[in-house]
């Protein structure tokens, strides 16, 4: 008996992918703009939606932050759904498509390290 829920090689791979990217956009991101904001003050943040959230309690940067990794992590399981159920003629090209964004999540997230840390370390942003 086959078990169709099983983690297939392109799951896993993609849960890499997605566990790398949430981990770079959601900890490293946060916890470098935490320190950036120390360095140069909270006016220097650029995202208006991460300025808004380091002036709140730490309590509420962190309930945000857990409420957006779950929603993500219910997001990717749909997707995954989605793949499982894409017709195999279509099933290549609609995987490269999520490669490709996870891709850019990747990099997305290792710019925005990539720019606090210059925040950090010079005092000002690499934009």
């Amino acid at each position: 008996m086959s078990d169709s829920s099983a983690p297939t090689p392109w799951f896993r791979k993609y849960w890499r992918w997605t566990g790398a990217a949430l981990f770079l956009l959601i900890t490293v991101d946060l916890l470098t703009s935490m320190y950036a904001v120390a360095a140069v003050g909270i006016e220097h943040e650029s995202n208006p939606v991460m300025a808004w959230l380091l002036a709140r309690p730490l309590w509420v940067i962190a309930g945000v932050h857990l409420v957006a990794v779950g929603l993500l992590i219910f997001l990717f399981y749909g997707l995954a759904q989605l793949v499982r159920e894409t017709p195999p003629a279509y099933r290549g090209p609609f995987k490269r498509l999520i490669e490709a964004f996870l891709g850019l999540l990747l990099a997305a997230g290792l710019f925005v390290f990539a720019n606090n840390l210059a925040v950090i370390v010079y005092g000002r942003s690499l934009l």
